[in-house]
This record gives C-alpha cells, structure tokens and sequence, in this order.
C-alpha cells in the first residue's frame, strides 16, 4: 500500500468517521473529473516488480531486513513476507528505445540486488510463486518487520472470524488452511502502470480487462504451491483464497471477494473508485488531517489519502489508481495479472505486448468490450489461469459477422494480437527495433509453446523421471531455473538439461 500505518487499535467510531471521509473524497474526486483537472497526458509508465529470497538450495531465506539493508537503495523495498522483496523502476515516457533502457536498469538493479543478498546466503529470484515454499514457511511469523502488514493481517483475520482456506483443484488438489493472510505472501508478480486522462481511462481500463486472459496465458509462471501441480497460473486463486475475509456464509450469498475481476465494463474512471467504497468494508479505517472538501473550495488539489488507502485494499486485478505529483492530480490504471519473471526479457516482452495491446484495443472503432460479454471475460480469465499456454480462449470473431468463436491462445496471439500489439507500440513512438526484438520473444513462446510455467512442469516431471522424490525434484527444478533465470536467456530457449 506504500503508507505510513501505525499498529495502533482502531475504535468503532474510526470506522464511521472514515466512512465519512470516503464520501467526501468520493466527492471531492468527482468535482476534480468535472472541472477537468487532471494532468494532461504525458505517455508515462512504470513498472514494479515482486521478487523472492532463495538459498544456494532452492528454498526460501527470510532475511529481506538484512538483504535490504545492503542494498540501501529506495528503488527496492519490503514487501508482504521476509523472502518478498520489491523494485521499483522510476516512470518512463513511452517512445524510442524505452524498452532496452528498461531492460538495461532492470538487468543492473537485480545484478546488483543479487550481489549483494549472496553476502548473506541468498539469491534473488524471479518467479511467480517459489516452488520449494511449504506451509511452515507461510505463517505470521514470517511477516515483514512493519507494522502495516501486521495490522493487515489482524483485521483480515477479524474480518473473516476463522482460518483462511486453500482449496485448488488442478494437475493435483491442494487443501490447507491459515490463521494468516501469510499464504498472500507467495504471490509475487509484475505491476504495470499507465497513466491516462479521465477521458481515455475507462476505454483503457477495459481493454486491459479484456486482454487479462491472453496475458496469463503467454506469461503463466505459478504452476506449483506446497509441494502440489495446480493450475499453471496459480496465483490469482491463492491470492483470492488467502484475502478473503468473507466466511461462507457470505460466500454462498454472493458478496463479492476483495481480490476481485470485476462484473461489468466501466464508463467513467469514479465508477471503479465508488463500487470499492460500496462493496468493501474498510479494513485500515484511518483518518488524516485534511479536509478534502475544503481543500478544494480553496483552489487546491486534495490527496485523498483515505481513498486511496482503501483502493489498496481492494485487489482488482486492473486498478484504478489516484495520486497526486507537484501538486497535480493523474490517473493510471495499475496492471497486476502477471507473475513475476522468468527473466527480464521475459518480463519487458510482456510489457510491450501489455502497452501495445491495451492501446490497440483501446483505439479500436468497435471496441472489444462492445462485441466480448464481461462474464466471457472473466471466464477467459479463469481458464488461462488453469491452462495456461494450452488455454482456449472466448473471441470475438473478426469481420461483420460477428459473434463469439473459441480460439487457442496462442493462434490468436500469433494469427491476430500480435500485429495488433505492433500498431500500438508504433501508436506510442516506441523503437522499431524495441518493438520487434520483444514482440519477436513473445512470438517464439507461442510457437514453441512454451512459457515459465510449462517450462517448471516439464523440468520437474524430467527431475522425478530421474529418480528423485516429489521435494528433491521441486528443489533441483527450482535450483535450475535460479541459474537460467540469472543467465538471463528467455524462456523458450531454456533447456530441460540439467535439472537433474
């Protein structure tokens, strides 16, 4: 969430005092749409990304503390678990040779973060969730030294009055439970920020929705949790299922889960921030001391630091976030479907098919959320999450004719979104040269058909086929792919050799 809370006790009057002040800064963000005064558009992006702390063996190390005093550099930071870490790349214009300088100052920053966590034993790795992870590792205890996460996991544990459960039905099942949200903590990914104006917002929006499916489905890279083959991007039902404050009783009702995709397409960026203030109590009911309302009779810009507190609870997978930079109000839509890694060019592929896809789809003159029910949405989201590369996905059929046909991911990357995704990179100004080399990568995955996630299921089905037990073979899998990953080669170029 990025704020300064306090481990302090919450009354009942803060809750309503706060759920005042959501309705004045609910308020307050309408009045700043309708006198339109938002940051003209700049073409900025940013990108942070979850990374894991792992030893020489495989398994996980909770040192972030001592890691992160090291590297004594703002761009990293804690984050939920002490494996968890986090970087952050300063926002850049998208146009020229963005791509490569992206890449460059993520290569040299986990260089450099790497180096220095091996003073202590430790390697970074870059993954979706760490294979060698049990549930011995996934307890409070293992929290972050802040005193947000504990105070998060306090009001999520009373908020849901009994354990959290794990129930994933996949290659294998998986059943557990958690006094803690500390499971939340193996789900490490790649965030995507574009700021927008008000008005390109919701077309935005929902085409980052639309496209979330053919994301996981090239990118899958979560294949395993708890010694357990689930889905290929397990992720997003580990993070719903270790979140969810609702008991089932208000399951079988139908109240919504705070990681949430979402049940409609939007018209207006308020539409997102007022449904997160209708459906979800709050959980981190703190006041400030602005007065937003106030702040706006005198011609200023409010922070609306409760509304955006609250927003960083509620986990939708695209997220509508409001800040404020030199004292001018902007918009982004926060892009969190992606797993962590495998590599960085990996992960800038998958930026550049983000960035060109979402600003093709946005520009279309029949936009995909006019002819793509949202429920088909949703649903895609689901299956490319179990399938992965393998996915077949619900489209809308090219042409005149219209309707819905269902089409395996990756023929419609290959046969349809790529060029897509090409005329938007070029919409931006990005590099020709930045543009193919990275699109070529995402091109190669499809045709080999081979993505971190089925790359992690293959090495380690080799591993027990040599001989080794389910947790021997999790480890040298992992093992091997800590050593490709730092080499540095994408991921459809990885051999199976030398897992075992």
């Amino acid at each position: 969430m990025g704020e300064k809370v306090t481990a302090g006790g919450i009354a009942h009057d803060d809750r309503q005092r706060y759920r005042r002040r959501l309705g004045e800064c609910l308020e307050s963000l309408a009045r700043l749409l309708d006198e339109k005064r938002f940051d003209r558009p700049k073409n900025l992006m940013g990108l942070e990304i979850e990374l894991n702390l792992a030893s020489a063996d495989g398994m996980p190390r909770m040192m972030n503390s001592e890691v992160l005093e090291r590297i004594a550099s703002r761009d990293f930071q804690t984050e939920l678990a002490q494996f968890n870490l986090e970087v952050n790349i300063l926002p850049h214009r998208l146009s020229g040779r963005v791509l490569d300088q992206l890449a460059e100052e993520l290569r040299t920053g986990l260089a450099y973060a790497d180096r220095k966590a091996r003073e202590v034993a430790a390697r970074i790795v870059m993954i979706g969730i760490l294979p060698t992870l049990t549930p011995e590792d996934l307890v409070s205890s293992n929290l972050s030294e802040a005193d947000r996460y504990m105070l998060l996991n306090n009001e999520m544990r009373a908020a849901r009055g009994e354990d959290f459960e794990i129930d994933i039905e996949g290659v294998e099942r998986l059943t557990a439970t958690s006094p803690s949200i500390a499971p939340e903590a193996a789900c490490t990914s790649v965030q995507l920020h574009l700021q927008v104006t008000p008005n390109r917002f919701p077309a935005v929006w929902n085409a980052a929705q639309a496209l979330t499916a053919v994301q996981i489905a090239i990118g899958a890279n979560s294949p395993f949790l708890f010694g357990r083959e689930l889905w290929r991007e397990s992720r997003p039902p580990v993070f719903q299922q270790s979140t969810d404050t609702r008991p089932p009783e208000l399951q079988s009702q139908g109240v919504r889960p705070r990681t949430w995709f979402g049940e409609r397409w939007i018209e207006s960026a308020h539409d997102l921030f007022e449904e997160n203030v209708r459906y979800f109590p709050p959980l981190l009911p703190m006041c400030g001391e602005e007065d937003p309302l106030a702040v706006l009779e005198k011609g200023g810009v409010p922070e609306l630091s409760e509304l955006v507190l609250h927003n960083g609870t509620v986990y939708r997978w695209n997220r509508p976030v409001y800040a404020v930079t030199e004292g001018v109000p902007h918009l982004r839509v926060e892009n969190r479907v992606l797993p962590a890694g495998p590599t960085v060019t990996d992960v800038i592929a998958n930026a550049a098919f983000y960035y060109g896809l979402v600003r093709a789809l946005a520009d279309e003159p029949r936009p995909i959320w006019t002819r793509l029910p949202f429920a088909a949405a949703a649903e895609n989201f689901d299956t490319a999450c179990r399938y992965g590369i393998d996915a077949a996905l619900q489209w809308p059929r090219p042409g005149r004719s219209g309707g819905i046909a269902q089409i395996p991911a990756v023929r419609l990357v290959l046969q349809e979104l790529l060029p897509m995704a090409a005329a938007g990179l070029d919409g931006w100004g990005v590099a020709p040269a930045d543009r193919d080399h990275y699109l070529g990568v995402i091109e190669a995955r499809c045709r080999r058909r081979v993505n971190g996630a089925s790359w992690q299921a293959a090495a380690y089905h080799r591993a027990l086929q040599g001989g080794l037990e389910r947790e021997e073979a999790l480890a040298a899998m992992t093992r091997r792919y800590s050593e490709l990953m730092h080499e540095g080669r994408p991921v459809h170029e990885w051999p199976l050799e030398g897992v075992v």
